[in-house]
Parts: structure tokens; sequence; C-alpha cells
């Protein structure tokens, strides 16, 4: 009896532990979206919405991450797009670099030095952006002649510089705070929540425009059907593998007793996440951005003509989209998945695949797969982010959940409940060891 109870305070216990993770998940997002209503100060918050609001679809898709912080010119208006940038290169560099490369080596040590520099380049990227940012904001005026800057000078920039990389900054200190003493990636959870707070507006005015009539009730359940067909879709291709056969030879006693294990090599069909299509949306929305940012003078009509060109819903626009996603794709494969090493660390492990000899034509091999795979994953990258696009185009459908959007969503919820489900298997069977341990005993 008092085996039982003490079995059942030890699981009440490590049930206490997840709890406690999930409740400072929940807290760090509080804190996100309370930071997000922190205004830098010197800019008028009426005529910053409406420059948002009509400043191109770069700016939209930057306030939508940042939970609307931008419109509202927020100490977290940058979100942590910085620190996902400074990321993205310190992972390019090092594939390029041969001292990066050598770090990548080193284990836990190396790891630490890696993010060190990643941090460094989230300063320096925060400031630079907030700099280019607060530069531009003064000479703009919103819809009716308000501007956007109260009093333009040095000591606007100098503040919003300051705000706005201090706030980053406390961004990456938040996700690394969730993701080492909660469940799941921080930066992940971040930009969900970001995307998420949008959710409740965007569906009432759905709704509204449903009631009104400039939405058919028939398109309306179209939509639902899209977004649900789109959302299993993205859970299914997510959790679809390749799984390559490998087998290890282990001698088991005697001069030719050997005993073969097989076991499975794992390959994601989209090993690349979501980072081609924002890439390509950054890309193909730029030029509209700098248009509105800076003038329609002379020395811009070559970006009005291109602008309108590329503009969402032009043929070309989705033609350069879709290129541009299956180009990142494979180019950001290629960067954190290094075939001939897997192929390296499968000799040194005494395994091999059946019918390819091991070393560099199991790297050979184990690279046309991952290209096939590659390939497939692009394309429905491609599906993914451009079917919503089409119900936004064509039928203007004020729906939040773009392409982009919705497979951030799916694939956050997807990983956090991958991670609550391995924690409760791990206290599971660390139950089982202690109770193994005490019939033993």
């Amino acid at each position: 009896m008092a085996q039982a109870q003490g079995n059942a305070l030890g699981a009440l216990g490590k049930l206490t532990e997840l709890r406690q993770r999930i409740f400072f998940v929940i807290g760090a997002l509080v804190v996100f979206r309370l930071g997000s209503f922190i205004p830098v100060p010197g800019v008028n918050p009426e005529a910053m919405t409406r420059l948002i609001q009509g400043g191109g679809g770069l700016l939209n898709m930057f306030n939508m991450f940042s939970g609307g912080s931008l419109q509202r010119f927020s100490v977290f208006a940058l979100g942590v797009v910085p620190y996902i940038s400074a990321s993205i290169v310190v992972q390019m560099m090092g594939s390029v670099v041969p001292s990066l490369q050598a770090l990548r080596k080193e284990g836990e040590a190396g790891r630490r030095t890696m993010t060190m520099y990643t941090r460094f380049g989230t300063v320096g990227l925060s400031a630079f952006q907030a700099f280019g940012i607060a530069a531009a904001l003064q000479s703009q005026t919103a819809a009716g002649g308000a501007p956007v800057v109260y009093t333009p000078g040095f000591g606007f920039i100098l503040a919003s510089v300051v705000g706005l990389t201090a706030g980053s900054m406390f961004l990456m200190w938040l996700g690394e705070q969730i993701t080492e003493r909660g469940i799941g990636n921080g930066i992940s959870l971040l930009i969900f929540a970001g995307i998420v707070a949008g959710l409740p507006g965007a569906v009432s005015s759905t709704l509204g425009m449903a009631s009104n009539g400039e939405l058919s009730v028939l398109k309306l359940i179209l939509v639902v059907v899209v977004v649900l067909a789109v959302t299993a879709f993205v859970v299914f291709m997510e959790r679809a593998q390749r799984r390559i056969t490998v087998n290890y030879a282990r001698r088991s006693g005697g001069q030719r007793a050997y005993m073969n294990q097989t076991s499975h090599l794992p390959l994601k069909i989209n090993m690349s996440g979501v980072i081609p299509p924002i890439f390509a949306s950054s890309l193909l929305m730029f030029p509209a951005t700098a248009v509105s940012w800076f003038g329609a003078g002379h020395q811009s009509r070559w970006l009005q003509s291109l602008t309108q060109a590329i503009a969402p819903g032009q043929p070309l626009y989705e033609i350069i989209y879709a290129v541009l996603v299956i180009v990142f794709a494979f180019f950001y494969t290629a960067i954190v998945f290094n075939s001939q090493e897997t192929a390296d660390n499968l000799k040194r492990s005494g395994a091999l695949i059946p019918g390819i000899r091991p070393g560099r034509a199991t790297g050979e091999y184990i690279d046309g797969v991952m290209t096939r795979l590659t390939g497939v994953g692009a394309i429905y990258l491609v599906l993914v982010c451009l079917v919503p696009t089409f119900l936004q185009n064509y039928w203007h459908v004020p729906f939040y959940f773009g392409g982009t959007s919705l497979l951030i969503i799916v694939v956050v919820v997807m990983d956090f409940t991958a991670q609550v489900q391995a924690h409760l298997v791990s206290h599971q069977y660390e139950s089982l060891l202690k109770k193994a341990n005490l019939r033993r005993n």
C-alpha cells in the first residue's frame, strides 16, 4: 500500500514538472503579448497603423509575424526576424568557412561559440534594421497628410535604435528561456503567438462579410473546407518520411558468429521547413515596400514598373514565387543536411545500406534520395503557399491564414505536441524502471 502511494506521488511530481513547463510557456507568451503594446516614443500611432495597412505585403507579413507590434511601433516591432536572419547567416557561413566548420564538429563547446556569434549578429542586424526603419519613418506621412513621427531628428533615431534593439534582444532571450525551461522551440512559439494573435479579428471580419452578403455562404463553406484540407495535407507531409534500411553487423561470439540488426535512417520530405516561403515572400515584396517608403520620384520609376509586374495575383508573381521556393528549398536543405557526413557516421558505427558500399557510394546514394525528396517537398511547399493566395486574390477573402502562416502554425503545434508526448513517455519509462528496481530489491 505504501509502495503504491509512493509511486503515485512520484508520478504526480513528474506531472507537476510538466505543468510547470507548460505554465512557463504560457507566462512567457503573455509577456510577449504585453510587450507588443509598449510603444517607442515619438510616433503617431494612428498614422503608423494607416501606413502599415497600405504599405505593401512585406510590411504586412512582418507585422503579422510580430503580432501587430510593427503597426503599433512597439519595442517588439522587429520581432524575432533579426535572430532568424542571423541564425541562417551563421549556418550558411558554417557550411563554407573552414574555421566555422571546425567549430560545428567540436560538440557542445562549438555550439556555444556558434550561439555567441548568432547573438552578436542579432545585435548588429537589429540595430541596422532599427536605424533604417527610423530614418525612413521620419519622411513618411499617412493617408490624410498626418506625419508618422512627431519630432524627427537624432533623438528619435537614437530612441528607436535603442528601443527596438533592446526589444529584439529581449525576445531572443525569452525564446531561449522557453526552449530551456519550457517545451518546444521558443523562437517558433513566439512567431506562432504573433500569428495567432490576429486570428480572432480575421475570423470576425470574414463572418462579417458573410453576414453582409459580400461573401456568399457557399464560398465561406468552401474556404473552411480548403483550410481544413490544407491543414490535413501539411500534417501528412510533415510526418511523412523516407526510411532507408540500415544493417548493423555485430559479433556475438566465436570466430564466425555475427548478429545482424536492422534499423532505418529516416529522411523527412520537407527538410527545409518554412524558410523557403519566408525568403521568397521577402524578396518578391521588397520592391513594393521600397516604392511605398521611398517615394514615387523619377529615380524609382523602374521600381514602380517592377512592382506592378510582380504584384500578388499576377501570373509573373506566382511563377517567380514558385521558382524561388523551389530554389531555396534545395539550397537550405543542402546547408542543414550533409549526405557525405551522414555516410561517414554510418561507416564509423559499423552500419551499411544493403547493396551499397560504405563511404562515398553511400553518400551518393543518400544524396540522390534526398534530392528526390527535396523535389517533392518543394512542390508541396509551393502548393500549400499558393492555394490560400488564390483564395485571397481571386475571391477577395480577407482570411488571415496565408500559406506561410498556416504552415508555421501547423508545424509549431505538431512540434509542441510531440515534445509533450515525449515528456509523458519519459516519465512513464522512469516510473517503470523504478518499479523494476523495487521488485528486484
